[in-house]
């Protein structure tokens, strides 16, 4: 069983929430028990309502190597059904994170090796050291990032995906921002810092419902023509929001030059 301390969940008073993967001498690497801890603390915070931003990082030098090398060697003597079973735990882990409310950032140092780098693709924003050490690696395991792949595609579309699932090639923050897997890029680890301030600031300055249906939106136009069908339903959630008590207030305090609610409590 993972201990608590192994994956830490601060949450501070103005609202900011810091999930730290802490197994540094593991290098934060995933096994059942840590997933089954992501995946309670993405569900508690799916409905704290005061949280208007989280952060997920790695204790030590990495973010994390991916798979724990026990857990794979356990998984090598699993029936194929124990092994899908084990497997869907990561990938509702992965979309538990994907369909948070809240703005959801990865702080991303040192090694991101394959379920590390979907936990960042399944981000909505990834900040990366130029240096880290990024790769999806299971080909080189005789594997596929099956699980992590409907999280990667999103964030980097079908043909970098398939040239990175296919070769295994190691990456770094800089080509991760490159292809769109990471929005920013710092020299070195303690930059993060300065990021999650510039982060948070943008967070509470958005209203955290317009936040919610901002990413549920992204969702829904994703892959449909743009046809009348699709601009009826655009319309549609733009009236939802315009009359919405955070659209009044919001268009009000624009108007009346103050600052509305959401900035106030």
């Amino acid at each position: 069983m993972a201990h608590e301390d192994d994956v830490r969940l601060d949450v501070t008073r103005a609202g900011v929430a810091i999930i730290t993967l802490n197994r540094p001498t593991k290098h934060n690497a995933f096994n059942a028990d840590i997933i089954a801890r992501l995946s309670d603390i993405f569900e508690t915070l799916r409905t704290n309502a005061q949280v208007r931003i989280v952060f997920v990082r790695g204790a030590g030098g990495s973010f994390s190597a991916g798979a724990d090398l026990e857990w794979m060697k356990a998984a090598a003597d699993w029936t194929h059904s124990d092994n899908e079973e084990d497997a869907l735990g990561l990938a509702r882990m992965l979309h538990r994170l994907y369909d948070l409310p809240q703005i959801t950032v990865a702080l991303v140092h040192g090694a991101a090796m394959g379920g590390g780098a979907g936990l960042m693709a399944a981000c909505d924003i990834a900040v990366a050291v130029k240096d880290a050490k990024i790769r999806f690696s299971e080909v080189r395991l005789g594997l596929t990032p099956a699980t992590i792949s409907p999280f990667v595609v999103r964030a980097i579309g079908p043909r970098q995906a398939r040239a990175l699932f296919v070769t295994g090639e190691g990456f770094d923050g800089e080509f991760a921002h490159k292809i769109g897997l990471a929005q920013y890029v710092v020299d070195s680890a303690e930059e993060l810092d300065d990021m999650m301030e510039h982060l948070a600031k943008l967070a509470f300055d958005a209203a955290p419902g317009a936040v919610r249906d901002a990413k549920a939106l992204v969702d829904m136009v994703t892959g449909d023509d743009i046809d009348d069908g699709l601009m009826r339903k655009t319309a549609h959630k733009i009236a939802d929001r315009r009359v919405s008590d955070e659209g009044r207030e919001g268009l009000a305090a624009f108007l009346e030059k103050r600052k509305p609610y959401w900035l106030e409590s």
